[in-house]
């Protein structure tokens, strides 16, 4: 299978799910253009050739304690939430989804047998292979393509480093445009409440002030925030890997996780965000 292979090598084809979608044919795109390949989109004789890889699409992991002992219940209210120590993920379904860059329904799809809720230590799962290695690249210019979605890393040399799916605002009037700069980064992001965001919570109707939710996989943020040179604006994680690529945001640009957490190993204060429509 392609897709933990493109995984790997920075060129995301978003959440896996054993499908090929748009988001898979961007990314191939982008491997494509990246090492001399005809630009098709598809997994052509050649592309095929390339990406041959000596490593095992799937693997296998096993069910640890401390896999266990990692999950907490997440509040449902911004008060409850505010008051946890962390947004930790709620099951080991979600937990190994995530880790492992696909989604829920395809890792139960992949493992017929296990029941996700009865999850004890010592069971296997069978996994895709998506393991990370540290970028070596630093990003000199991120290029985010509204119309496209899509949020493209160049290095030093202009070479094409990576690409990712990305989530954009909803409304077009908050959708910045040009050229903007990082101007800080958090990789365990905390995330602010506030009331006037969100006018018809039952904080904001109680009169509630702002509230400081904490980081983890689950903040509103997810575990990494990037912040912009407009202020209020950033790139993020988001606890919901399977929207991103939407219009769904208030204004910031959103990736998975893993993404988020990959992206910011190769920014730097000063990196030229250019956004195009």
């Amino acid at each position: 299978c392609a897709l933990p292979i493109l995984d790997r090598l920075g060129f995301s084809p978003g959440s896996i799910d054993g499908l090929s979608g748009p988001q898979t044919r961007a990314a191939l795109e982008a491997y494509q253009h990246r090492n001399g390949l005809p630009v098709t989109g598809i997994v052509d004789r050649a592309t095929r050739n390339k990406l041959l890889i000596n490593a095992p699409a799937l693997l296998e992991r096993t069910v640890m304690p401390e896999d266990l002992a990692r999950l907490h219940s997440l509040g449902r209210t911004w008060t409850e939430k505010s008051k946890q120590t962390a947004l930790e993920f709620e099951s080991v379904l979600e937990m190994f989804a995530e880790q492992h860059h696909c989604s829920p329904r395809y890792l139960m799809k992949l493992n017929p047998t296990v029941a996700w809720n009865q999850i004890t230590p010592g069971i296997n799962v069978k996994l895709p292979n998506t393991a990370l290695p540290r970028p070596t690249e630093t990003a000199e210019l991120i290029h985010i393509q509204l119309a496209q979605r899509t949020l493209d890393v160049y290095d030093g040399a202009t070479n094409l480093v990576a690409r990712f799916p990305c989530s954009i605002a909803t409304r077009m009037d908050r959708r910045p445009v040009g050229r903007l700069e990082i101007t800080n980064v958090a990789e365990a992001a905390n995330y602010t409440f506030d009331p006037a965001k969100f006018p018809t919570s039952p904080e904001t109707l109680a009169g509630s002030s702002k509230l400081i939710i904490p980081p983890g996989p689950n903040n509103p943020v997810g575990t990494t925030w990037m912040s912009l040179s407009r202020p209020g604006y950033g790139i993020h994680g988001t606890p919901d890997p399977e929207k991103v690529g939407r219009t769904t945001s208030l204004g910031c640009f959103r990736l998975s996780n893993w993404n988020a957490q990959h992206l910011v190993k190769m920014v730097r204060v000063g990196t030229v965000v250019l956004v195009d429509r």
